[in-house]
């Protein structure tokens, strides 16, 4: 099974754009790449930020564009997001006794966990009692299938200071509590820091993907609110997805970016010997 991610999207951080805002094309690049590459997958996850303002007009773009999709797509909220709007968009999303946009999907002996990690108003992340609490009954459910857990905030410190949440952070410590001691979860994906990070929470693998809208800029220095350094934030990199390819029990995940490259070889008949070499050397 190939679940296919992106993160942070932004439609409508410029919506007087024209012809088309460059957040637009470059998700129709990343949908096209999905969608007529060699790697079909059966299902896609958006793991928030989807839009930049959580107005109904742009969820409904964002909507109309993965309509070309033919595999399942779930969807959660970032931080940019609204949870009406995402709902008005896409009506299906199950949505928890609390009101939030939690749910789990099954599929290949495989469970995925959808969190909801935002506060309106906060840009940082937030795990409220509640959804805690949630996620702790289905972990305690399901002890013994294989989870993924998908997130758009990071319960990390990832030394992008402007981007990170203060060590600590009472809702990290909810969360990092919630899946403690659950050895089926296999690994967790997020957004938000729009840049490729791995790290570990509770001895678990977490991964953020690097967004389709443009991306944060690696810088590591300390930052000080209080004195604009002059420093690049966002850059032009290339838009990126994940490709999370689960098979016999076990999890790869590759990311691949869209634009920006140049085909260096083909496999045609001047390369079969290596291939074949390659192949002879696992027997």
């Amino acid at each position: 099974m190939l679940i296919a991610q992106m993160t942070d999207i932004h439609i409508g951080f410029d919506p007087a754009a024209k012809p088309e805002e460059l957040n637009r094309i470059r998700f129709r690049a990343t949908l096209d790449r999905l969608l007529n590459g060699p790697n079909n997958a059966d299902m896609l996850v958006l793991t928030g930020d989807l839009t930049d303002h959580g107005d109904t007009g742009s969820f409904e773009k964002t909507a109309a564009l993965l309509e070309a999709c033919p595999m399942p797509v779930y969807s959660i909220v970032g931080n940019h997001d609204t949870r009406e709007g995402l709902l008005h968009a896409f009506p299906d999303t199950p949505v928890d006794a609390d009101g939030f946009i939690q749910y789990a999907v099954e599929q290949d002996g495989l469970r995925i966990l959808m969190l909801d990690t935002l506060e309106i108003g906060r840009h940082g992340g937030a795990f409220c009692e509640k959804r805690a609490a949630w996620l702790s009954a289905e972990l305690n459910a399901h002890p013994d299938t294989p989870t993924l857990i998908f997130m758009h905030h990071p319960p990390v410190v990832s030394g992008i200071g402007w981007m990170d949440p203060g060590p600590g952070e009472p809702w990290m410590l909810r969360f990092a509590e919630a899946i403690r001691g659950h050895n089926q979860i296999r690994a967790i994906h997020c957004g938000h820091l729009h840049r490729q990070i791995n790290a570990t929470v509770e001895g678990k693998l977490l991964s953020v993907t690097p967004s389709v809208a443009p991306l944060v800029a690696m810088d590591l220095r300390p930052i000080d609110p209080e004195t604009p350094d002059n420093r690049d934030l966002i850059t032009t990199e290339s838009p990126t997805y994940a490709l999370h390819r689960w098979e016999n029990g076990e999890l790869v995940t590759h990311y691949e970016r869209v634009w920006d490259w140049q085909v260096l070889a083909k496999y045609d008949a001047n390369l079969q010997g290596m291939i074949k070499e390659m192949f002879a050397e696992r027997e």
